[in-house]
């Protein structure tokens, strides 16, 4: 017992613990600085917002005062006394005139949070239309090693989800607040006009309100944070295994990653289950307190009342009429009732918190480095290439390249093969800038690309891929992506080279047929004809292909081999291929292994020398 308690000193007084309670305040000051910012983007209609928040309030909060004054008139004791109205009589003209004011406040009342209610709605939805438009602009200035290291999925859920959780929370949870604010100082207020001494017994229960729900904030903060991560990992696994959906199939897993789905949605369950279990006790613990309060006032404010019809000279503080009890007991559930409703949107509240932090986590995301102030435009591209003494490693600990050397001149062939993970991907994403090399020096033209704009290094070259990638729109957009201001006849002249014009003119709407998302409605063979047609329509100086006939069957393959040597013509070319029969025709073959230029040379050279590249040549002819 006592090394427990010793235990609990340490963790109480622990300088850490500290440490990490005021950066998770920093943190979370932070997040509420930043949506205040994009609140203040519409600061004209906040106003207009405040305004009519103010308005609805006071309106509603004159109620009570005005329904005390209707009792009045009413009760038998206090009847009009002193104006020839007799003991137990009612008068009905201040009746009348208090209810029907009654009436209007409470209609202009409701008029204005309808208003208030919809102009908050577009508010939130504006201000959601600023971020995703934010976020997705930023995504597309991020550098590629981002996507390569978070999941399609949590990216996703990043844009609707996290957006769609602070989006609701400014709608709703903004809006509840803020009126809570004013009700609970505007009841204050009234409360203490009609019985300064009965407000004493909040001074007991208000407490113990704002203690425990404080207290449990601090339980429940990080429970959402980790509720957002799980679902982010959720969608990301769900996002995954149906892009593999048939291969998962084809080896019979299914089991398996419905099994694995079970974990990940049974973590992600019990993570909701937590955060919302531990925001569900604030509400009714804070409402008990409330009704507490209600009770205490409601027995003294009767007691005070009795007093003041049988005791003479009592005391002013503990004069009161029954009008005045019943508003004040009106004034004591508006009082308590948004402490209440603070308590139960506090979970939802921290939700969005959390939401939020994981999309400025993102914006705060380093993007692609600024082009150099003195960077050049890169113009009239000749192609040639130059990789001298190229040190890289995705991670700085763990090296690929490994000092490559690499020359290729204008309209070159140069073919880079080699083994699995030996880095020859690497080198197409050192000459584009996809990423930057860690030493040595990458040149086009006798320019050092860091010296470069990357627009305009990026427009020298042309990419196939082996993941092809279409978009949803017409064959002919898909076709023109990326080159500007071409026309039908140029069009279709690309989609004959790459022998894919027969196929489009089958189509419904030819040129025009719609493709779904990613091309889902046609093959893949078909897919990687498209975009070996969009490269045949490009006029960069400088060619990539990087297993481009890897979905075609050997006849196409064969068609498009003739295809590509023509369009290669007066071009730098770069080839990754692991079919060695087509790249017999290169200029140069390149075997780079362990992260160097092991071989290189000619397709006869690298057969008479019997090094790796023969080896490999051999092993799939032989």
């Amino acid at each position: 017992m006592n090394n427990q308690n010793r235990g609990m000193g340490r963790s109480i007084n622990d300088p850490r613990a500290s440490q990490n309670q005021k950066m998770d305040k920093t943190r979370r000051t932070r997040v509420l600085g930043r949506i205040l910012r994009y609140i203040l983007r519409y600061k004209w209609a906040m106003l207009g917002a405040l305004v009519l928040m103010l308005g609805s309030n006071l309106l509603a909060l004159a109620g009570p005062a005005l329904s005390g004054k209707v009792i009045n008139a009413i009760d038998p004791f206090n009847a009009a006394e002193g104006r020839g109205i007799a003991i137990g009589a009612v008068d009905f003209d201040t009746v009348k005139l208090y209810c029907i004011l009654l009436l209007i406040f409470y209609a202009l009342s409701a008029v204005m949070s309808y208003a208030l209610s919809v102009l908050m709605a577009w508010i939130s939805q504006r201000i959601s239309y600023t971020m995703r438009r934010e976020v997705f602009a930023h995504l597309t200035e991020l550098p590629v090693g981002y996507f390569d290291t978070h999941q399609t999925g949590e990216i996703v859920s990043h844009i609707s989800y996290d957006i769609d959780t602070v989006n609701a929370s400014l709608s709703h949870d903004l809006l509840q607040i803020m009126a809570s604010v004013v009700t609970v100082v505007g009841s204050l207020v009234m409360m203490f006009t009609i019985s300064p001494l009965l407000l004493c017994v909040f001074v007991i229960t208000v407490p113990i309100s704002i203690l425990f729900t404080r207290y449990k904030t601090k339980k429940i903060r990080p429970l959402f944070r980790k509720r957002s991560a799980m679902l982010g990992e959720l969608n990301g696994y769900a996002e995954e295994m149906l892009s593999g959906h048939r291969t998962i199939k084809a080896y019979h897993r299914e089991g398996e990653i419905v099994s694995r789905f079970d974990t990940h949605n049974r973590d992600a369950c019990e993570a909701y289950y937590r955060a919302d279990y531990q925001g569900s006790v604030i509400g009714p613990t804070v409402n008990f307190v409330n009704n507490l309060s209600l009770t205490l006032i409601t027995v003294l404010g009767g007691v005070f009342y009795l007093m003041t019809l049988t005791v003479t000279g009592l005391h002013p503080l503990l004069f009161i009429s029954l009008g005045d009890v019943s508003a004040f007991v009106q004034y004591s559930r508006k009082f308590s009732g948004p402490i209440n409703e603070f308590a139960n949107i506090l979970s939802e509240f921290q939700s969005a918190a959390s939401a939020a932090e994981r999309i400025f986590n993102l914006l705060d995301e380093p993007t692609e480095p600024a082009d150099k102030v003195d960077a050049e435009v890169l113009t009239d591209t000749q192609g040639i290439v130059d990789m001298t003494d190229v040190h890289f490693g995705y991670v700085p600990e763990k090296e690929i390249l490994h000092g490559l050397n690499l020359h290729a001149d204008k309209g070159d062939l140069v073919a880079i093969v080699g083994p699995t993970g030996a880095g020859k991907t690497t080198v197409i994403n050192l000459l584009m800038r996809f990423y930057d090399k860690q030493s040595g020096t990458v040149t086009v033209d006798g320019h050092e690309i860091t010296d470069l704009t990357r627009d305009s290094l990026r427009k020298a070259y042309t990419m196939v891929l082996q993941d092809t990638w279409l978009f949803c729109g017409t064959v002919y957009d898909n076709i023109v992506y990326g080159t500007e201001g071409a026309d039908m006849e140029s069009v279709v002249a690309a989609a004959k080279a790459a022998h894919i014009h027969d196929f489009i003119e089958s189509l419904p709407e030819g040129y025009m047929t719609v493709l779904s998302d990613d091309g889902v409605n046609i093959s893949k063979g078909q897919k990687q004809l498209l975009t070996i047609a969009r490269a045949m329509l490009s006029d960069a100086p400088i060619l990539i292909l990087d297993e481009a006939t890897s979905n075609v069957d050997s006849r196409t393959e064969k068609l498009i081999q003739d295809a590509l040597y023509a369009l290669m013509k007066g071009r730098t070319c770069f080839v990754i291929a692991h079919r060695l029969s087509t790249i017999k025709n290169a200029d140069k073959i390149l075997v780079v292994r362990d992260g160097l230029v092991t071989e290189q040379g000619t397709h006869e050279e690298l057969l008479a020398s019997g090094g790796f590249y023969a080896s490999l040549y051999n092993a799939q002819f032989t």
